[in-house]
């Protein structure tokens, strides 16, 4: 398992690989039918993860490619339905008859047309693919760009800013970006353990995380609010509630969003007690809580918990009910998660959260 050290030493020798550019196909249906497909989703874009509503350029760009696919698929479909239906009412049983239908075996034109037709259709869908990949993996990255570091783990995500100083986990803010102001987010994509994939559909599509072969992807949000995605490559028993959160905000919540995660962890004189204990318990040995004796790199950063709206990945709310049974066993939200139950009675729970419920 690459080490925490590793990783940063990638970051750090890597070079970027991508950038930001635009690539439209032109047939005016692609313009249309996105503003038409589900209004619902692009109304409301937190309510249901859908490649069907893309807010990204290169969800726009896989969103038209898939129209173009479903359209030559479509055609293809309904050319063959329709002739099978007419040979079926045209040439129905009606009796008996000593006459052979006509025979083309051996025909050239027939094996042409099935043989060339299908290639045309091919290399048309390959090059029409392959020219949307480039342009998105390929485009140049702007001097604005917002760099983000995505650690996949077991069943959680870790999101390090390393121009700005930031470590937080499952929750992911971003600025909106807009054709005035660009402000693109470029994911640099690692592993902690095993293979992963980001994948939030109405941002971009899936990128793998392998362990030992960073890969990059980008995204430039046009409307804020919350889009919803998945760890989209089976890791373990966790998987399926291994959820993402992105807040795309305005750049003034973007700003005071930085501007909180960049502050030590409050110390609060009257949880000294579940600090205390948080501190000399197994919790030290996996989380991290600045400005303490948490130096953990194996679970969550815990300095800001507060500011998240859930924990466990996405699997629970953030409430001290919860907490309290996370604490206690976290097989309670997350079967298998790696979290270890810690063993503690209900009263050294109850002053752990009441410690954790201070770190906004």
């Amino acid at each position: 398992m690459p080490s925490l050290e590793n990783l940063e030493w990638n970051l750090r020798t890597l070079e970027p690989t991508g950038g930001l550019s635009s690539l439209r196909l032109t047939a005016s249906i692609f313009s249309v039918l996105p503003a038409l497909a589900l209004p619902v989703f692009a109304q409301h874009p937190e309510t249901t993860p859908t490649t069907l509503a893309p807010l990204s350029t290169p969800a726009h760009e896989i969103f038209g490619l898939s129209l173009f696919v479903l359209l030559i698929t479509g055609a293809i479909f309904f050319s063959v339905a329709g002739l099978l239906v007419y040979v079926i009412i045209r040439y129905r049983a009606r009796g008996e008859s000593e006459h052979e239908p006509a025979q083309v075996y051996g025909s050239v034109q027939v094996e042409l047309a099935w043989t060339v037709i299908p290639v045309l259709i091919v290399v048309v869908l390959f090059l029409t693919t392959a020219r949307i990949i480039f342009a998105v993996q390929d485009a140049p990255k702007p001097k604005s760009a917002l760099d983000v570091t995505v650690i996949g783990h077991q069943f959680w995500w870790e999101f390090r800013y390393p121009k700005l100083g930031i470590v937080t986990a499952n929750e992911l803010h971003i600025p909106v970006s807009t054709h005035q102001r660009p402000e693109p987010t470029y994911l640099r994509l690692l592993s902690a353990d095993v293979d992963h994939s980001f994948w939030v559909p109405q941002l971009n599509g899936k990128t793998d995380l392998i362990p030992n072969h960073p890969n990059e992807m980008w995204m430039d949000p046009q409307r804020t609010g919350l889009y919803l995605g998945q760890c989209a490559q089976f890791c373990g028993v966790e998987h399926a509630k291994m959820l993402i959160r992105v807040y795309v905000d305005t750049p003034e919540q973007f700003t005071a969003w930085v501007q909180n995660q960049q502050r030590p962890a409050v110390d609060d004189a009257a949880v000294a007690q579940g600090r205390q204990i948080f501190e000399t318990e197994a919790c030290v040995n996996c989380h991290t809580v600045s400005g303490t004796a948490a130096r953990g790199t194996v679970g969550p950063d815990l300095t800001h918990l507060m500011s998240r709206a859930t924990i466990a990945a996405g699997a629970a709310l953030n409430t001290p009910e919860n907490l309290h049974a996370w604490i206690q066993n976290p097989n309670t939200f997350k079967p298998g998660a790696l979290m270890p139950a810690m063993q503690l009675d209900d009263k050294q729970i109850d002053q752990i959260v009441a410690y954790l419920l201070t770190l906004h």
